[in-house]
């Protein structure tokens, strides 16, 4: 049977106790109800120990009720369902719920783990930088990996689906509470398209829960609203969903959960939203911060708002004895919801005097409460839980030693508020530290941003709704839906102007100065306040270096509660004030996002899919080898029938030369650039000129990197004045399409041009070989093949006439033909709409059979391109080539104008003349065989000084020898030399040539 509850109350918060839910927690059962959370369910059980800290392995307990917890991570689920650390506080409990504690062994009550906090004084701050020196790293990294984790991988694959969604808004608001609900309401009156995104299941934020909300009837008020916004067809609420990041053009990422990870269903488990909104209000609320005191970690030490929202919301008392601490006005309503609600509150601990609260001590000692003011907790007890704490009092800001011991078994504690701005710093918004509010506050928007509510720093529930409202409002009068303009609300201010009229909290922090290694910053990593101290002393005083030093704030947190204690720490330690100080940077992810989330439905053969030629049908299950060349699938070569791929290649290749073959071209990259700038635009990423192309021609043409290095060549065509076609390699069209479109976007935003891929838009089959004109003339074409007429090195366009078939008539179709060769043989690219491919393919074989046309592969080609030295840029280039190395620093010298990475061709490196170039290379020996890899070694040095490599090498069936190609030192300087070649524990003898191995004048592309 599963065990009784012994904290739940028999009435009062939100959950269904006509709906029992069993769940199982390490392995026993337990019972909760339909509106639980994970953690309320079993605190309502009396379990408060959930795991181990990282570092130390310490116990670890509840610390809050939401986003964020960073103590109570749990593994969920079983088999290809689990999940690891899944933050209880935000867990909705389900039936046949499994969750078990994490990095602990053998169980989470006797952890073996646990030496390493006795032995905590030889693991400081930064000891992992300075103890895994010797011998290395790996000599550790088994054992650490084992003690340090947050969970482990799951043992099969996840059964369920994920999606992702775009989608586009006038207005976005983040958060649900009452600002964010009042500016979603406002801006939805005025006509805007709103969409809602809010982290929990239900809207409504505190109010949802809270009745002691004054001065507004919050039920009523929630309740209207929501009403209003029901009634507008144009607001769109997400709930159960987590706006986790903001990037730049206001596009915000939401991660919603849909449907529960246990549950078998077709849809999705998790959407990852892809917002675009116009404009973007965050109403994403405040963390209550903990305080810092000695073994401020023990389990049963929680946030007091926490442990109010566990009593309202849940009906669930976190301890029977609870014991406040406080900095704040906040805690003094949890101590007496607590005592409405039946349990002790023995006392109430406030570091400020009496005279700077803002409450009537007098309500709470009616009570039998009793205030220490002046004071703080010296010290807790409790192995597994605690159930005792010391008072002293604080004079002249130091502790005295007259202390006093109360029995407790829950500390309630409150170190004041910090809006969750992390939204607001990730979308480049500025921050400044408030006095008045003792946190950090947005004071710079980024713009069509806003910040309202909470998170900006308002406390009174009225001021922040008039927030809300005026935020929507003014939201709409910059869409152009409303004329009437609110008051502006935090555009570009000062808040610090502010701070005076702003109700606060009365915040106070003040850190004991006793026992530095016994107080605790980041729970879950293990970070105390002894090493901020080493930091310091080591100098590591920039907040973004004491983050890592230290790892507070780091991972699960993410400075949710860790930061403002640690740079109130460092502040104090360096004399500086914490507006000085300042914050480490917000990156995303705000939560956690699933990577079956992030991949959606890009998994398994939708991860990387493979393109397909529109030619494929034609060669598929046709005797073709199709091999992955980048993201495409194509044929290597087509072996007949008793012939091996290395026989094909060779007969594929013989067959170009003597007559004619057919290859397919498709996936070569072709991008369409067009504008008034168009030329001027290419002119500043090729090494050649681009101003002196005629309409109609081509060139052949080489861009660099900022650094000088080639990065793709290609040939370009002039359509026509402002219309130009590049080609690029088939693996490098989205990076090349990327780089111009970087360039476009953040350099030269100013020239006028639009940049369009094109690559699937058209079909290429290439003819090539000494019959390849004559295959041509008897397609039924209007373009004019004469030699004069179309000579080497341009491009024509026209139409062709596709005959008629069983399936449709005969159609006339556009085409474009590009006389051009990678082969060395009279060729021509002839591209037509991607629907047609296939057709033309057919028609070319068919015109082609009395030339005994052959098909041809890429290994095919590669064997041609070698017997020609052209060059294959990515096989004979790599991350250093420039275009001296290869033969093209008489062009670059010619042109005057600038472009990308000229500059870089003049630094000393890329003149020295000892530099690897681009040669050709023969074995003197005929009968043994280059491979591409071989290094070329000096005659008089060990095997390992290497001169250069072989970059190509293939057997040539016209000249009847194995060639290569190769980046050799000073290589041009060197050609007829014969040098000493090593490969797999063996010396050859090779001679340096001429890459050019067949047809060195070039006259048979000119036929």
């Amino acid at each position: 049977m599963p065990k009784q509850s012994n904290l739940r109350l028999m009435q009062g918060g939100l959950v269904d106790r006509q709906r029992p839910l069993n769940f199982y927690f390490n392995g026993r059962p337990y019972q909760g109800y339909q509106g639980d959370t994970l953690a309320s369910a079993l605190l309502a059980n009396g379990i408060h120990l959930l795991g181990r800290g990282m570092k130390f392995h310490r116990p670890r307990g509840i610390v809050s009720a939401g986003v964020e917890e960073c103590n109570a991570l749990v593994t969920l689920g079983q088999g290809g369902y689990e999940e690891t650390s899944v933050r209880a506080t935000i867990q909705p409990l389900y039936e046949g719920l499994r969750a078990k504690s994490q990095n602990c062994w053998p169980s989470v009550k006797w952890d073996m783990g646990v030496v390493l906090d006795w032995l905590s004084p030889l693991f400081p701050a930064g000891f992992y930088n300075k103890t895994f020196i010797w011998p290395n790293w790996h000599w550790y990294e088994d054992a650490i990996r084992r003690t340090a984790g947050l969970g482990t991988l799951p043992p099969a694959d996840d059964p369920d689906s994920y999606c992702h969604r775009h989608e586009q808004c006038d207005v976005l608001v983040c958060g649900g509470g009452a600002a964010g609900l009042s500016a979603a309401l406002s801006a939805a009156r005025a006509g805007a398209k709103v969409l809602l995104v809010e982290q929990s299941q239900q809207l409504g934020g505190e109010l949802a829960w809270n009745p002691s909300i004054q001065p507004l009837a919050s039920a009523d008020w929630l309740a209207e609203t929501l009403t209003s916004l029901d009634s507008h067809p144009n607001v769109h609420c997400l709930t159960d969903a987590t706006a986790s990041a903001c990037f730049d053009h206001n596009m915000v990422m939401v991660a919603e959960k849909v449907t529960a990870h246990h549950l078998a269903s077709d849809s999705p488990r998790e959407r990852l939203w892809k917002i675009r909104a116009t404009k973007i209000i965050l109403a994403t609320g405040a963390i209550e911060q903990p305080l810092v005191f000695p073994n401020n970690d023990r389990p049963g030490i929680m946030l007091a708002s926490s442990v109010q929202q566990y009593l309202q919301r849940f009906g669930v008392l976190a301890g029977r004895t609870i014991v406040i601490a406080t900095n704040n006005d906040s805690a003094y309503s949890t101590a007496l919801a607590l005592t409405a609600a039946g349990a002790t509150v023995p006392c109430i601990i406030d570091n400020r005097s009496e005279s700077s609260v803002g409450i009537c001590a007098e309500d709470y000692r009616s009570q039998g409460i009793a205030l220490y003011f002046n004071s703080t907790l010296m010290q807790t007890y409790g192995r597994k839980r605690v159930n005792a704490v010391r008072i002293g009092d604080i004079q002249s800001g130091k502790t005295s030693t007259d202390t006093r011991l109360i029995a407790c078994d829950t500390v309630a504690m409150s170190g004041g508020w910090q809006g969750a701005v992390h939204l607001f710093s990730q979308a480049k918004g500025k921050l400044h530290y408030s006095e008045a509010h003792s946190s950090f506050l947005p004071r710079i928007n980024p713009d069509n941003l806003v910040v309202v509510g909470a998170a900006n720093g308002t406390v009174d529930l009225a001021t922040s709704i008039a927030e809300g409202e005026r935020s929507g409002v003014n939201a709409a009068v910059a869409l152009g839906l409303v004329e009437r303009s609110a008051p502006s609300l935090n555009q570009n201010n000062d808040r610090n102007s502010q701070a005076a009229s702003q109700p606060t909290y009365n915040t106070q922090r003040i850190i004991p100065a006793i026992n530095p290694a016994q107080q605790w910053l980041d729970f879950q990593h293990d970070v105390t306040l002894q090493d901020i101290d080493i930091a310091v002393q080591e100098d590591y005083c920039s907040v973004e270096h004491l983050k890592r030093y230290t790892t507070t704030g780091m991972s699960v947190d993410q400075g949710k509660t860790s930061n403002i204690n640690a740079l109130t720490a460092l502040a104090e330690r360096t004399g500086n004030a914490i507006e000085k100080v300042g914050t480490t940077t917000f990156r995303p992810f705000y939560m956690p996002v699933t990577l079956g989330a992030i991949a959606g439905r890009r998994k398994g053969e939708r991860y990387a899919p493979t393109r397909q030629s529109p030619m494929l049908p034609c060669y598929q299950n046709k005797g073709a080898e199709l091999w992955d060349y980048g993201h495409w699938r194509r044929p290597a070569a087509y072996p007949e029938a008793g012939e091996n791929l290395f026989q094909a290649m060779q007969r594929e290749a013989l067959a170009v030369r003597r007559s004619v073959g057919i290859y397919d071209g498709s996936p070569l990259g072709k991008i369409a650039i067009r504008g008034p700038d168009a030329a001027e635009f290419l002119n500043r990423f090729y090494i050649n000129n681009v101003h002196t192309l005629k309409e109609g021609r081509a060139r052949y043409g080489i861009m660099l990197n900022e650094s000088g290095i080639v990065i793709d060549d290609g040939i370009f065509v002039r359509l026509s004045e402002h219309h130009f076609l590049v080609h690029t390699t088939s693996g490098n069209a989205e990076h090349i399409l990327a780089w111009f479109e970087e360039w476009h976007q953040c350099e030269w935003p100013e020239l006028q041009v639009i940049i369009t891929p094109v690559t699937t838009q058209w079909a290429n089959a290439t003819l090539s070989g000494p019959n390849a004109r004559k295959v041509l003339q008897k397609l039924n074409t209007d373009i004019d093949l004469d030699n004069e007429a179309f000579p080497h090195m341009s491009l024509r366009e026209g139409c062709i006439q596709i005959p008629a078939t069983r399936t449709q008539g005969a159609k006339k179709i556009p085409l474009r033909i590009m006389r051009a060769s990678f082969t060395g043989e009279l060729g021509y690219e002839i591209n037509i709409p991607a629907n047609y491919g296939a057709a033309l393919w057919h028609n070319l074989l068919q015109a082609g059979a009395e030339f005994g046309i052959t098909r041809y592969g890429v290994e095919s080609l590669m064997i041609l391109r070698s017997e020609k030295g052209y060059l294959h840029v990515g096989a004979d280039t790599d991350g250093t080539t420039v275009p001296d190395d290869i033969g093209w620093g008489g062009p670059v010298s010619k042109k005057q104008a600038d472009f990308i990475g000229k500059r870089s061709l003049l630094q000393p490196e890329n003149c020295r003349q000892q530099r690897r170039q681009f040669v050709g290379i023969r074995l003197e020996d005929a009968g043994q065989a280059l491979v591409s890899g071989m290094h070329i070694v000096a005659e008089d040095k060990a095997a390992t000084v290497s001169e250069g490599y072989v970059t190509s090498a293939f057997y040539s069936p016209h000249l009847s020898c194995w060639i290569g190609l190769a980046m050799v030192n000073a290589g041009r300087s060197r050609l007829g030399e014969s040098v000493s070649v090593f490969h797999a524990g063996k010396h050859y003898r090779a001679k340096l040539v001429e890459p050019v191995f067949f047809d060195q004048e070039g006259g048979r592309i000119h036929v």
